[in-house]
Parts: C-alpha cells; sequence; structure tokens
C-alpha cells in the first residue's frame, strides 16, 4: 500500500509528520518535519518508509478532521535554501496550448520554437537506461518563500496581467551532505504562472514563471508513477466554471523523470548539501489555453490519484501598486 507523508501544525504550533497508508493515519513520533525524517534516513542509509518504520507509530490521526491544518509537505527553515524550478513541454500533448499561444509570432508554415522544442523532447526525452537525453526546457521559480500550502491563496503580484493554474506533478528532493540528490517522492502541484506575460512574446516566459506555487498536502513515497489521470477545475461562487481531465506521468509524457532530473541536477550549483529542490515537471491541461480569463475569489482545485486530498487554493492578487514594488535606493 502506498505510503503517504503529511505535515501538520497543531493549533499550538506543535508541528508533526503524519504517515498515512490507505485510510489508517498515524503521528511519526519523535520527528517534526520531512525533511528532517529525510535527513535522518540518508544519515541511515535507508528509504523514507524504513525511517518511518524504525521511528515507530504514534497516535492515530484523523486527517479529515484536521485537514485545514495540514501544511505543504516539504520546507525548509531558512527558505533561501528551497529551490522551485520546472521544465515545460515534456507531455504528449503539451506543445498544443503553449503553440496556440505562439503562433502568430511565427507564420502558418514555420514551427514555432515551442513546437521545436517539444519535438526534440519527444524524439530524445526518454534515452536508454545510462544515456543522456534531450535536455527540456527549463525555468526558476522562486525559492521557499513562494511556496504556498494546501488551501493558502495564490497570490499574483499587483503588476501581473493573469493568474492561471497549472496541474502538474513536483518532484521532491533533499540534497545530502556528499551532495547527491535524494528524491523523497512526488507532490500533486499547482505551478501557477501568468500565461498573459507568455502569450506576448516567448522569450517572457522566465517572468511569467516568478510566481507562488503550491503544492497537496501529500507527499507519495517510494512510486514513480507511470500514468496519474485527474481533474483541474475552476470553482467561481461555489460553481464549476472550467474543468478539464489532465493526464501525467511517464507513460504520458515525452521526457523521463530520469532525464528531467539529470539535466537539472547536472549543475553543482544544484546540489548543495541540506538543500531542497521542488521541482515541477510540467502540463498538457491549462484553463487559458480554453479561453478562461481568471479572477480574484475564483478557487483552484486539482486532483489525481494515487493522492488521496485535493490541492486547493483560491486566487488573489498584491494590492500593492505595480509602481511601488521595486524602489532601488542609491548609496
Amino acid at each position: 500500500m502506498i505510503l503517504r507523508l503529511l505535515q501538520h501544525r497543531g493549533a499550538d504550533g506543535v508541528r508533526s509528520v503524519i504517515a498515512a497508508r490507505g485510510d489508517a493515519a498515524h503521528v511519526v513520533p519523535g520527528v517534526e518535519s520531512v525533511r528532517a525524517l529525510a535527513q535522518r534516513a540518508i544519515a541511515a542509509g535507508q528509504d523514507l518508509a524504513s525511517a518511518v518504520a524504525a521511528c515507530g507509530e504514534g497516535a492515530a490521526f484523523d486527517l479529515a478532521a484536521e485537514r485545514a491544518r495540514l501544511i505543504a509537505p516539504i520546507d525548509h527553515d531558512d527558505p533561501a535554501h528551497l529551490i522551485m524550478t520546472g521544465t515545460g513541454l515534456t507531455h504528449l500533448g503539451s506543445a498544443e496550448g503553449r503553440d496556440k499561444m505562439h503562433r502568430d509570432a511565427a507564420a502558418a508554415t514555420t514551427q514555432t520554437d515551442s513546437m521545436r522544442m517539444f519535438l526534440a523532447g519527444v524524439e530524445g526525452g526518454k534515452p536508454a537506461a545510462g544515456a543522456i537525453g534531450q535536455q527540456p526546457e527549463w525555468f526558476y521559480k522562486g525559492d521557499g518563500t513562494q511556496l504556498v500550502g494546501p488551501g493558502e491563496a495564490l497570490t499574483m503580484p499587483g503588476f501581473a496581467q493573469d493568474g492561471g493554474e497549472e496541474p502538474e506533478l513536483a518532484g521532491i528532493y533533499l540534497i545530502g551532505a556528499d551532495g547527491r540528490p535524494h528524491r523523497l517522492g512526488f507532490c500533486l502541484a499547482n505551478e501557477f504562472s501568468d500565461h498573459v506575460t507568455e502569450r506576448w512574446n516567448y522569450l517572457w516566459l522566465a517572468h511569467s514563471k516568478l510566481r507562488q506555487a503550491s503544492l497537496g498536502p501529500e507527499l507519495i513515497v517510494g512510486l514513480t508513477p507511470d500514468h496519474v489521470a485527474g481533474s483541474s477545475r475552476i470553482l467561481r461562487d461555489g460553481e464549476i466554471v472550467w474543468e478539464k481531465p489532465f493526464l501525467s506521468g511517464e507513460a504520458n509524457m515525452s521526457h523521463s523523470f530520469a532525464n528531467l532530473e539529470h539535466h537539472h541536477f547536472k549543475y553543482p550549483l544544484f546540489r548543495r548539501p541540506g538543500d531542497v529542490h521542488v521541482h515541477f515537471f510540467g502540463t498538457a491541461t491549462l484553463s487559458f489555453a480554453d479561453g478562461v480569463t481568471t479572477q480574484p475569489g475564483d478557487v483552484f482545485e486539482i486532483e489525481a490519484a494515487p493522492f488521496t486530498l485535493p490541492l486547493r487554493n483560491p486566487l488573489a492578487r498584491d494590492p500593492a501598486p505595480a509602481d511601488a514594488l521595486a524602489t532601488v535606493g542609491v548609496l
């Protein structure tokens, strides 16, 4: 049965790690964070499931009753040491939505750069074991200050032109003392982006990705998903205004997880001991591609098996005026 790890903060502020299998859940004694549990596992040469078993079984935990107090399943005491990044055009069909945004910039008979990147991934994104495949599109999202927990608002900056959902899987990693990345597992994620900015010119992709992102409450341990099928929807005033199925997992991707991981962690600056990495693996499903314009107050809802809890985040806009955000003093 799949092991799921969650983090909980009680009304008294005390944190705990929760282990869940099926409908049963219990407190993991002696650890206050998934990161600390992972550090213990690395030091002992164990996998996470063995580390959980070695801690023993604490009190039973009611996930339904305490759902509002579940926080993001990974974090870092120093947010600067949690790095959020992602790769795009990684899913079969992912070029369609991107191409809709960019095709006006090129003649109808000319492939866009997005389509060329996608097709290169289809051809070389799943190399044989031990081989290095085609490198993907890559982007930086921010540090731990940009990580939003389940139920919290995803807030677009005052200067943003759009705030749109991206239902994805995110890989969670901890860099060991020897500089080796260790994958802790996968989370359901909303890789929140500004698609209007990106549509104007794909070279603004970097700007469009500098936004918050959210993780579902569960970290799936010991599983490399081959096929994940779920739904992404937007609710406005309690009514569904858009809904669409989405697919992820390697069977639905043009790149393997191993290839995407290689092309991220090949850079030494991403192998700094003690750092946490949250890496978003891309999607083929966007409400923006279907002409939807989101509004503050909308609620994004993403759900997919084998995750048992959905990820919900309301949309908000930062009220700070754009001209007050980047005032630079001169010394």
